[in-house]
This record gives structure tokens, C-alpha cells and sequence, in this order.
């Protein structure tokens, strides 16, 4: 098995890599700009604009991979908000530019996408839930999952997944749990929304699961996330318990009075049976993570 990943100087990325290293599975990393990725041999990355349709045909031309995974994406939701274009470029017209490379080599293209599809009005939501997206954001993952589901080519996966956390090198963003513990550790005042419901997703849980899909060739949609929803405010405060740090500098607030660009759906969450019987998953609890991060 050859597999491609798109993204691979981003959190998932490296996870993906580094357990396709563990493997000693074949694959090609690629990202925009030089490898960040300590783990990831050079030999075994290639710098790739997934915006440019040429380079990616070139790239998948010359590696012909049996699997491409796409987790790179533009993922700054109030900056959708406002570079509509930019967020169209790398969120829409990437994917179908990966989609056209997977079919013209019979690969099997794995594409992640977000819980924001959903309205988060009537979660836990499964992968027959009706879509509704409230941003630009949303909605830009809602036209790249139909470019798939609109497509008679069948060899393809769709993951959802919801605020994923862990470890990485370089990253050009942090995650919520790491800037929580590093704002809880400095003992500074923190405003937490507590309207708003997620099930946090372990960066290598979803690693696993994207590898597993293209060892499987899982076909379809499937919702891979934390097994628990809770706020934000309360995903915070756990934080703060498990690393021992004082959680009276949390003050809980509703989400209007924060004036982010774009609209947030309140509680989403996964029902994960789908993932469970066909792809075998079995994420940890969020405090399982956390000690993992910890160590």
C-alpha cells in the first residue's frame, strides 16, 4: 500500500505519519512550504500547493499511490468568514482537483471533514443526520463532502470528525486543550463559552482511523470523534483538574457576548456505531488522552 497525505506538516498529518512510520507503510507526505515533521524521512515528503491542479497531478503522476488522504484544509473559522475566496480555493476546488487525481489512477481517495456540516440543533448527530451549515466555513466542507457523494466514482471515505487535540511539531495553529493547559498553567483569566457542546477528538485516535479506512478501503461516511459531548467550559475545566491547575481563573460565558465572525452550532457530537462495527474504532476518553499527552 502507497499512501498520500496531503497536509502532513498539520496535527493530523504528522499522527498520520508518524504511525505510517511505525507501520512501515509506504507514503508520501506533502504540504505547502519544507517538512516540519521531525519524524517524516525527506526523502518521503514533497512540497505541494493542493491549490495548483498541475502540481497535484504531477505529484500523484509520479508516486501513484493506491490511497490519497486530504487533511489539509483551512480550518480558521472566523477567517472563512471573511476570505470567502481563499477558503472556496482550499476547502472546495482542492478537493475536486484530488478527487479527479484519485480517479485517474483507480486510487482510493479518504477526505476529512468537520462536524460544523451539521446545525447542531439535534445532535448527536450520525452520517444520515441532514446537513445545515451556519458558515462559510460549514459550508465550504458541505460542497467538498458533495463532490464525493455526487460522484459515481466509489472509492472514497468521508471522515467527520469534531475539535481534535494533541501534540505536534511547528504547528502553524494550536489546539484548544494546548492553549487551555498552557493559559491554565501561567494562571491567567480565561473566558470559556459554556453553550456550546463538542465531543474533543484525540489527533491519534483519528490518525488510526484514517490509516484503517485505507487499509479497509472503507466506502462512505463515517463519524470518527471523542465518546463524550460536553462544553467547551467543561472540556476546559477538566483540563485544569487532570493537570492539577486552579480553575477559579475560569469564567464561564455565552457565546454572544464573544462577537466571533462566524456562527457556531451549539452542541454537536457523534454517534459513533457506524465507525465502531466497520472500522473497529474505539477512542479513549478524554482523560485517557489527556494522560497520554501528558507522558
Amino acid at each position: 500500500m502507497r499512501i498520500l497525505i496531503t497536509g502532513s506538516n498539520g496535527l493530523l498529518g504528522q499522527k498520520i505519519v508518524g504511525q505510517l512510520v511505525k507501520k512501515k507503510i509506504d507514503f508520501l507526505a506533502t504540504s505547502l512550504g519544507n517538512n516540519r515533521n521531525s519524524s517524516c524521512p525527506n526523502d518521503q515528503y514533497t512540497q505541494l500547493d493542493i491549490t495548483d491542479q498541475n502540481q497535484i497531478k504531477e505529484v500523484v503522476r509520479a508516486y501513484q499511490p493506491n490511497v490519497i488522504i486530504n487533511t489539509a484544509a483551512m480550518t480558521n473559522v472566523d477567517a472563512c468568514e471573511v476570505n470567502e475566496l481563499e477558503c472556496q480555493k482550499i476547502n472546495v476546488d482542492a478537493v475536486r482537483y484530488l478527487l479527479a487525481a484519485s480517479k485517474s489512477i483507480n486510487a482510493h481517495f479518504i477526505h476529512l471533514s468537520t462536524d460544523f456540516v451539521f446545525d447542531g440543533e439535534n445532535g448527536p448527530y450520525s452520517e444520515e443526520d441532514q446537513r445545515n451549515p451556519l458558515s462559510v466555513y460549514a459550508l465550504s466542507k458541505v460542497q467538498s463532502e458533495d463532490l464525493l457523494l455526487n460522484d459515481p466514482y466509489e472509492h472514497w471515505a468521508i471522515l467527520r470528525t469534531i475539535i481534535v487535540f494533541g501534540e505536534g511539531e511547528n504547528l502553524s495553529r494550536s489546539n484548544i486543550v494546548l492553549w487551555a493547559k498552557d493559559v491554565l498553567e501561567k494562571g491567567e483569566p480565561m473566558s470559556i463559552v459554556n453553550d456550546q457542546f463538542r465531543a474533543p477528538t484525540w489527533a491519534d485516535d483519528l490518525a488510526w482511523a484514517c490509516i484503517e479506512a485505507a487499509k479497509r478501503e472503507a466506502k462512505g461516511v463515517f463519524h470518527i470523534a471523542g465518546p463524550e459531548t460536553f462544553s467547551i467550559y467543561e472540556l476546559v475545566k477538566r483540563v485544569a483538574s487532570f493537570f492539577e491547575n486552579d480553575f477559579s481563573v475560569i469564567t464561564a460565558v455565552d457565546s454572544s457576548t464573544l462577537n466571533q465572525k462566524a456562527k457556531r452550532p451549539p452542541s454537536t457530537g457523534f454517534v459513533l456505531d457506524k465507525a465502531r462495527k466497520l472500522l473497529n474504532y474505539n477512542p479513549m476518553t478524554f482523560e485517557e488522552s489527556l494522560a497520554r499527552l501528558k507522558n
